[in-house]
């Protein structure tokens, strides 16, 4: 591949994952601007920023070098921009860009679920060239500007001139870029993965903990099969992000507990502090996702005049978290979701 001036990137909704996308890229020499919340802002100018991974991997970014903003006006300088905010901000996020960013300007949504660059599409209508993209890994803001990326996983992003650019840049440093020719498959693959994020969001555990348990790895094997289900009605075609088939997931996560725990999680690098987004989202007193990741197949179900009732269930018990109500037990979430099933 001939060498490519790196685009000037913007990250739109720069929390955690934007955060750590962004200053990995800029620490690779890409030009990153940052446009995020005030509270950020002032925590990354006092301590600079700084990414790591679960490998020791660490590189920092001084305060002094990091352009981060709170307005959008920044987006009329880039060339690419890459959209992190939460899910339910998307209409929000695609009316700045509207407002602020050049026609032509390439977008690449790396956010949760597969129905975001729908609502981008809608809403920009042509004026943007637009990339679906996929963060299979969760990242952990650990305070005075860390932000960490705690378990293995790529980063992905629809195939074209201006996404083969940035992979180039950034292909030697903490958060590399893979191009795919199919990553709606890629999306639905990665969306039955993160169905454990509101499992582990329930339990109030960290992911190394609950994932040890097959009580809650049970309720995360039952949710995929019925996405899985859904999928093959749909004629939907999911793609496993990582070694693992996705077909195969469900019986690997249903092993009993010395199987999983000595074989499988052992493989997975999994930081012991390690929490999904969603959890993280819980303990902050935020509104979660899980309507776009659970409720992405319970709106599935419905297009099929089916039903989804363990993803259904889900979404509920989250709700109701949002609202305070405690964590579950392996037993009670399991007896909530499957009638206590064995």
């Amino acid at each position: 591949m001939r060498s490519r001036v790196p685009p000037t990137v913007a990250i739109l909704g720069a929390g955690s994952v934007g955060c750590f996308l962004g200053g990995a890229w800029a620490i690779a020499g890409v030009p990153v601007t940052f446009i995020g919340r005030s509270k950020l802002a002032s925590e990354i100018q006092s301590h600079g920023l700084t990414v790591s991974d679960f490998s020791g991997r660490e590189a920092r970014v001084g305060r002094d070098q990091v352009d981060y903003r709170c307005s959008p006006d920044a987006l009329a300088a880039a060339q690419l921009i890459a959209v992190t905010v939460k899910s339910a901000d998307t209409s929000l996020a695609a009316a700045q860009i509207a407002e602020h960013a050049r026609a032509g300007t390439t977008i690449i949504s790396f956010q949760n679920g597969v129905s975001n660059i729908d609502v981008l599409e809608q809403c920009l209508g042509g004026r943007m060239k637009l990339a679906r993209g996929m963060v299979a890994y969760n990242v952990a803001y650990l305070g005075a500007g860390r932000f960490h990326k705690g378990v293995a996983g790529e980063l992905y992003a629809d195939c074209s001139p201006e996404t083969q650019a940035l992979a180039q840049a950034v292909a030697n440093g903490l958060a590399p870029l893979r191009l795919s020719d199919n990553m709606l498959g890629l999306a639905w693959g990665k969306l039955l993965i993160n169905l454990n994020n509101a499992v582990n969001a329930l339990s109030g555990k960290t992911l190394r903990e609950e994932l040890s348990c097959r009580g809650y790895r049970r309720v995360f094997a039952a949710s995929i099969r019925e996405g899985l289900g859904l999928l093959d009605r749909a004629q939907i075609k999911a793609l496993s992000p990582g070694p693992i088939s996705i077909k195969r997931l469900p019986l690997i996560i249903d092993l009993p507990d010395w199987l999983f725990n000595n074989i499988f999680l052992k493989r997975w690098k999994i930081d012991e502090k390690a929490r999904s987004s969603m959890a993280d989202d819980l303990g902050h007193g935020r509104r979660t996702e899980v309507d776009y990741l659970n409720g992405e197949f319970v709106r599935l179900a419905e297009k099929l005049h089916s039903n989804a009732p363990v993803n259904r269930a889900i979404a509920e018990l989250v709700h109701a978290a949002e609202r305070g109500a405690p964590p579950l037990s392996p037993a009670e979430l399991r007896a909530a979701l499957l009638g206590g099933q064995r």
